[in-house]
């Protein structure tokens, strides 16, 4: 069957990512997408790249009476805004896969990193978490998910198996860089050509939202409390993220290649992630549901070291979401998903 579907904020980044995906997609049929500032407008005319996929659709305004009865809807909304709009339309559809931050949280932890009591805390409990690679099962049986955040992603693929197999101690460091697009389509001084060209920035030091994404996922597969130091950074270029992660081990005997080995068995039967022997470039991801990850043991410092590089609009984004839902469908996982990136 073909399951007719809506996506709501579609005139952002996200939003245009999602309708690039799902034009190749056998089962879903976009039949509605919805921006109210940009209402009316054909969809073309904001993104001429869609234009031989989408040749008459236009935005309509948000309008929850307007998706009852579809069977799937994404929300593409700016963070905060999900949780007014699911309760109207939760009920009314078959699936929500929200791309915001509204559900991925319980709702004290919400308080504590978004600084606003959450609005919509009975329904926290019906959304799924949606990093698919961590929570299959559980993602499978829900009808609604939380896609990630694009940071967490790249960060807990890259430290899942060292934290799945008791390698490390429970505090981990992370740097991350993303390109411009993961600020959005709205105008930003920080993201303004001037501004972010030919240089490189770390924001919301100690405070990111992120951070508690890290940290509950990773706290999950231990098994015991996880703590996470996450630092982001802005780099000058449009697309991509590189998550660079330390770890202390647990005890001795570590190697490269061992590390490596355990990689690639924890991610043997996942189609999205790829283990490499090689420092990954985000180019190389650029495009593709691909997350791709690597790892080492610096015997001097007796550290570990791991790598996570994903395109932060696909499978930090819009790739997740489409991944998601084809679990919740009982669709092939892999369907109008790329795995192989653009190069150059």
């Amino acid at each position: 069957m073909t399951y007719r579907a809506a996506i709501i904020g579609g005139s952002g980044y996200t939003g245009a990512e999602l309708l690039r995906l799902l034009s190749t997609h056998p089962d879903i049929d976009v039949v509605q997408v919805t921006a109210d500032s940009n209402a009316g407008a054909a969809v073309a005319s904001l993104y001429p790249s869609l234009a031989a996929a989408y040749p008459g659709l236009e935005y309509g305004p948000m309008d929850p009476a307007a998706v009852a009865g579809l069977d799937l809807v994404f929300l593409a909304m700016p963070h905060g805004a999900s949780q007014g709009f699911a309760p109207q339309v939760i009920d009314r559809v078959g699936h929500v896969v929200d791309l915001g931050a509204d559900f991925r949280l319980p709702a004290a932890e919400y308080t504590r990193w978004y600084g606003d009591d959450h609005t919509a805390p009975e329904l926290l409990d019906r959304f799924a978490y949606g990093l698919v690679e961590l929570g299959r099962p559980e993602i499978a049986a829900a009808d609604h998910v939380a896609v990630p955040g694009c940071y967490p992603t790249a960060a807990n693929l890259a430290l899942a198996p060292l934290f799945a197999a008791g390698l490390v101690e429970p505090t981990v460091i992370v740097d991350a860089m993303s390109g411009l697009s993961g600020a959005g389509r709205g105008l930003k001084v920080a993201s303004h050509f001037s501004e972010a060209d030919e240089s490189v920035s770390a924001y919301s030091l100690l405070t990111h939202r992120h951070t508690a994404e890290i940290e509950q996922v990773l706290t999950k597969v231990a098994g015991k409390p996880v703590t996470a130091l996450f630092t982001p950074h802005l780099v000058p270029m449009i697309r991509g993220m590189q998550a660079t992660c330390h770890a202390v081990p647990v005890g001795a005997g570590l190697s490269t290649e061992s590390l490596l080995a355990t990689y690639r068995e924890f991610y043997a039967d996942e189609p999205f992630v790829v283990v490499v022997d090689d420092p990954p470039p985000t180019k190389a991801a650029t495009g593709a549901n691909t997350c791709l990850v690597t790892v080492r043991f610096d015997e001097r410092t007796g550290r570990v070291l791991a790598l996570g590089v994903l395109d932060n609009l696909v499978k930090g984004a819009s790739g997740g979401a489409v991944q998601n839902a084809n679990v919740v469908l009982g669709l092939p996982e892999g369907t109008a998903l790329p795995t192989v990136g653009m190069w150059p």
